[in-house]
């Protein structure tokens, strides 16, 4: 337990999960690094999704939580998004390290309804379980260095708890060192 959220086995209750999260889980790879059912989440009040808010109301240190933040980029006509995990005590350098990675002239958060559409998740709530298999996941070191972290569940009404290593070791996942800076 983390802060003051109840946490269950995210597996069984799809109902605090986006459709691409729960159907993620449900294939999760058995040489994962830890089991599906070490996945957890909590119901939240979703009013107070937004981390700041979420991480006062619940008891839960911003050195604890990490933020999925969808970045699109474009070269030549084409657009590629990657999806970058940070911990809330931070900000991804999306104009340096992000820009390079993805090999795009420019790059920035994508565009609300974008990153909704393509991730079938809630804004808010977006998480790196059940993003489009093509996408990059960008993790920050710091993440994976983290014992556990507090993520999105892909909708706004709930939080997953998860190893922050498992969060590197995910499908098309990269760790990163300096992808992300403190914030002052």
């Amino acid at each position: 337990m983390m802060g003051s959220l109840q946490t269950e086995i995210a597996q069984t209750r799809p109902d605090l999960l986006a459709p691409p999260v729960a159907k993620a889980l449900a294939v999760w790879p058995p040489e994962g690094p830890i089991d599906a059912d070490q996945v957890l989440v909590a119901p939240i009040d979703s009013g107070l999704a937004d981390t700041a808010a979420f991480c006062e109301a619940y008891g839960v240190s911003l050195a604890e939580s990490a933020n999925c933040v969808i970045v699109a980029g474009s070269r030549g006509g084409v657009t590629k998004y990657a999806a970058c995990i940070i911990l809330a005590t931070t900000r991804a350098d999306v104009n340096g390290v992000v820009r390079r990675h993805l090999d795009v002239r420019k790059a920035s958060f994508a565009p609300m309804d974008d990153a909704v559409s393509l991730t079938g998740m809630e804004y808010g709530g977006i998480t790196p379980i059940g993003l489009p298999v093509d996408w990059p996941i960008l993790v920050d070191s710091r993440v994976v260095a983290t014992p556990h972290v507090i993520i999105g569940s892909g909708v706004r009404h709930s939080k997953i708890a998860i190893a922050g290593p498992a969060l590197g070791a995910l499908p098309g996942a990269e760790v990163i060192d300096g992808l992300a800076r403190e914030v002052a």
